[in-house]
């Protein structure tokens, strides 16, 4: 009688191929350890790091890593008020933080909502930036979908949802045998 014995994870060498890099979970330092071994790109997140080292270790040209958009136009320095335009290009910087915890209060923190609309919405005001937080924040109470490069942050919040009295130390031994496991 054969027993299913999990498998060993291989190690993060030259010697994988694309598909079992891809079978497995590795940190972003791992995938880029190995990435500056093969002398490719460790730009672009661990996505982008993934896809390039699967690629190069099939014999296969890596994707060239993405450019990061030029940021256009003037960014805000204060003073700022409810009528300032959010200009294009402008990103969650301090000056705009210190404005949104004036006017919200302490509460207040770049959350995937504000920091999309900052990004997507020059033209508009910070008063109506102010007005979109509030709106916003029903369903920012809601758990998010957790980005597919977060795997831990899933996987922690997935188990505190199986195991609600779970302490962190648990949470953290569970973790390791899953990444030790290959991907289904």
């Amino acid at each position: 009688m054969r027993l299913n014995l999990p498998e060993d994870r291989p190690s993060l060498t030259t010697a994988l191929t694309g598909a079992e890099l891809l079978r497995w979970y590795w940190t972003l330092a791992e995938l880029s350890a190995l990435a500056r071994v093969m002398g490719l790109s460790t730009g672009g997140g661990k996505v982008a790091v993934t896809a390039r080292l699967a690629a190069a270790l099939d014999g296969n040209r890596p994707p060239a890593p993405a450019r990061a958009p030029r940021r256009r136009g003037r960014r805000l320095t204060a003073p700022v008020d409810g009528d300032t335009v959010i200009p294009e290009g402008q990103t969650c910087s301090q000056v705009l933080r210190e404005f949104f915890v004036r006017e919200i209060g302490p509460g207040f923190h770049f959350d995937a909502f504000m920091r999309d609309y900052v990004a997507q919405h020059a033209g508009h005001t910070l008063a109506e930036a102010v007005t979109h937080w509030h709106a916003t924040r029903a369903r920012a109470a809601k758990p998010q979908p957790v980005a597919a490069q977060f795997e831990f942050n899933r996987f922690l919040r997935d188990w505190h949802g199986r195991h609600p009295d779970g302490t962190r130390q648990q949470a953290l031994a569970a973790w390791r045998a899953h990444r030790a496991l290959p991907k289904h």
